[in-house]
């Protein structure tokens, strides 16, 4: 029986809000990091190191009414803890606990406390002061709380439809940011797309281990693009990630692999074979930008394609209304549904 619509939106949600917090916590952390060695850049020159981030994300045109020409402080800010973003790390975490709160019944309790907890932590003076004097404490705190969480819902939660929703939405969203965290790399000048630059973006992605594992001498942006698109074994590879959507809805719609009933799915296997028989070159052959912001495009189609089906469920809708009405009315229904995640 097919889980009430609802349900099942709130958990892929919650996952997502997660799971977005822990991938920004993570190229923060790493990104300042790096900037130790940097310690003569001033204050412009820092805020056009951490623009890109703003610009991978597609949030320049709000940080740009908020902050005009800003400095680095005000990025970072604006990445961090400012609630007037919605994908900041605090914004996140507060919509993912929301999230939660409405299917606290469809949770375990160790799941609950451990998001809830980390919701108090990020709007506690504690937070405030640990952002202020010890920032690479504040983001390493976050990360854990998000690998917590994500050990305690694999241990905890049943292996039913609902958990194929998080796990949809978790993946979903870290083949998105693997693909922003390297298309910050294009939005960099070109003296600027450092050895350096492509060692934070792999770190960002927690993969510097597996990469080293199978490359010696320095990190190279062909074999990092071979790691994290077309990987078919590391866990936040665009590749690996897809695989896994690919198989939470078939799962979810009981409908075989290598068919389709809907377009989530029709997208996805469409992408997959790119994957499965594509190379780099090929992958390049348009522009890094424009190969990663297609890949992009289509995981927002995919996402709208599950809303659609899951969540719309446009079976239900009068047939008798004219073509035109009826898209209208789901395109309203989406903006309804987006609007409340903000």
């Amino acid at each position: 029986m097919m889980m009430l619509s609802r349900v099942a939106n709130t958990l892929y949600w919650m996952v997502r809000y997660v799971e977005r917090a822990d991938n920004l916590a993570r190229l923060i952390d790493v990104n300042e990091q790096l900037l130790l060695d940097w310690e003569r850049l001033d204050s412009e020159r820092l805020r056009d190191f951490w623009m890109p981030i703003v610009w991978s994300a597609g949030d320049d045109a709000l940080y740009n009414e908020l902050y005009g020409n800003g400095h680095s402080a005000d990025v970072i800010r604006f990445l961090t803890d400012d609630r007037r973003n919605p994908n900041s790390i605090v914004s996140c975490i507060v919509q993912a606990r929301e999230n939660a709160r409405m299917v606290r019944d469809q949770l375990s309790y160790e799941l609950w406390e451990e998001l809830n907890s980390l919701y108090l932590f990020v709007n506690s003076s504690e937070a405030e002061k640990m952002l202020r004097d010890d920032p690479p404490r504040y983001y390493g705190l976050i990360r854990r709380a998000v690998f917590t969480f994500q050990g305690i819902a694999s241990s905890t939660i049943d292996r039913s439809m609902g958990w194929d929703f998080m796990d949809l939405g978790r993946h979903l969203e870290r083949a998105d940011k693997t693909t922003r965290f390297l298309d910050i790399s294009t939005f960099l000048p070109v003296s600027s797309t450092t050895s350096m630059h492509w060692n934070a973006i792999i770190r960002s992605c927690g993969a510097i281990g597996a990469y080293r594992s199978l490359h010696a001498g320095n990190v190279e942006p062909r074999k990092v693009m071979e790691l994290l698109v077309f990987s078919r074994t590391f866990p936040r590879s665009v590749r690996y990630c897809l695989s896994r959507v690919e198989h939470c809805l078939h799962s979810i719609s009981g409908t075989l692999a290598g068919d389709f009933s809907d377009n989530a799915e029709r997208i996805t296997g469409q992408i997959m074979g790119r994957l499965n028989y594509g190379v780099v070159d090929e992958f390049l052959a348009a522009g890094l930008h424009e190969a990663l912001d297609d890949l992009q495009k289509q995981f927002n189609m995919i996402g709208e394609a599950v809303f659609e089906s899951y969540v719309l469920m446009p079976h239900v809708i009068d047939t008798s209304w004219p073509a035109t009405q009826g898209a209208a009315t789901m395109r309203a229904w989406k903006y309804q549904q987006e609007q409340e995640q903000q």
